[in-house]
């Protein structure tokens, strides 16, 4: 109890919430670092793009849609995890979503892609992992599907699976994850706040020279459009030069993708290759939209990661899965009408498409925490102190408030 004793003096005007959280570190064993509270752009007082997010500023923004997460911190190379994402809450074998696939390059090793993009339906969990793990992750899919009640007569399923690489800061070759990891974010899946930065599949990922992760964000259509919501996960593990809401914070910050060659040698360079990495996306939407319309809304994400700064580098695989809540698919042999917005109406979900997926990937980076892992490699987070005066000089932040986020 020393190091609460140590806390004494700085009780006074902490706040209830401090003194519990510090009170906590102090009773419950740490296996892992501990994360501050996580910090989104937002917070920063920056409001990238035109629409308006939802009330969550996240993929669940979108109604029924649920993201759970299972993280592996484990001693000192084992970093990396689940993040499934569930169109709904029901059976989604036996009320399938409309949905599409897009990949913008396809350094990857993504499962069940081909089924979508032919019959473009999807009816399992989206499960994002690491890519020694996708065999895993597809036996734990499927054998959770089968194992679901009703399902005795089911024969085939089609599991998708998304990856990236983690293996600078992970110990990719050990496959660590679990069947039980996959099935215990499936089942922890809900709606609500969705946790980011170093979690989940997003635990071991770096991106554009910095800790990456998990992020999130979502846009509301104006009224005269229809209200439709579209939300966006990404699973952020790529390289270029960064740009947060078009200022250059890559060069300012003076760590980007190719800087030895740009500048000489000299100066911090970002570990690890250039052209290194992936970035899977997630984008869900109420707007009753066809496959075909789909796959044109994940065709525009990959626009979004260009405006952090990604160029979609040889070696990044760069994967986008889109699907709809409404107009489920029931297996019903009758044919059925859909209601469905027609292409004219589809510019403002592109829009949206790319705003909230280039949010996404700035808020995984501005929760992410510095990891050290695997042969002590340390990805380090993103200064977040320099980051609000790079933006506040460029204009971007119209407050003069003094708080000091994590240097």
């Amino acid at each position: 109890m020393a190091a609460c004793s140590a806390l004494a003096p700085l009780l006074t005007g902490m706040s209830l919430r401090c003194l519990v959280v510090s009170l906590l570190f102090c009773l419950v064993p740490m296996t892992a670092p501990a994360q501050s509270e996580s910090v989104r752009l937002r917070d920063l007082g920056v409001a990238p793009g035109l629409f308006s997010p939802g009330s969550l500023n996240a993929i669940t923004d979108v109604a029924g849609v649920q993201v759970g997460h299972r993280t592996r911190m484990e001693g000192d190379s084992v970093r990396t995890g689940v993040t499934a994402v569930r169109p709904h809450g029901g059976d989604l074998f036996r009320e399938k979503v409309p949905a599409a696939v897009h990949v913008g390059n396809g350094f990857g090793k993504a499962a069940g892609f081909l089924q979508v993009r032919e019959l473009g339906t999807i009816e399992t969990p989206i499960v994002l992992t690491n890519t020694l793990d996708v065999g895993t992750a597809v036996d734990a899919t499927v054998a959770w599907t089968l194992d679901r009640p009703g399902h005795e007569d089911v024969g085939s399923v089609n599991a998708v699976v998304g990856e990236t690489n983690d293996g600078y800061l992970n110990d990719i070759r050990g496959q660590h994850v679990t069947r039980e990891d996959v099935i215990g974010a499936i089942e922890s899946a809900s709606g609500g706040d969705v946790a980011e930065g170093s979690v989940g599949a997003g635990t071991g990922t770096s991106a554009l020279g910095w800790k990456g992760g998990i992020g999130t964000s979502s846009r509301v259509l104006p009224e005269k459009h229809g209200t439709h919501t579209v939300g966006a996960l990404v699973q952020a593990n790529y390289g270029g030069v960064l740009r947060i809401d078009g200022v250059p914070v890559g060069e300012r910050l003076g760590r980007y993708d190719f800087r030895s060659v740009v500048e000489g040698e000299g100066g911090e360079e970002a570990p690890g290759p250039d052209d290194a990495g992936s970035c899977m996306i997630v984008l869900a939407t109420d707007a009753p939209v066809s496959p075909r319309n789909l796959e044109r809304m994940a065709k525009r994400a990959m626009l979004g990661l260009a405006r952090t700064g990604s160029y979609a580098s040889n070696g990044s695989g760069d994967f986008v899965v889109a699907f709809s809540t409404q107009n489920r698919r029931t297996g019903a042999a009758a044919p059925r009408p859909d209601s469905l917005l027609p292409n004219d109406q589809m510019s403002p979900l592109f829009l949206a498409t790319v705003e909230a997926t280039e949010e996404a990937v700035y808020n995984a980076l501005t929760a992410a925490t510095t990891v050290t892992g695997r042969d002590g490699h340390t990805r380090k987070a993103l200064p977040l102190a320099r980051l609000r005066t790079i933006l506040r000089e460029a204009g971007r932040i119209d407050t003069t408030e003094s708080d000091a986020p994590r240097p």
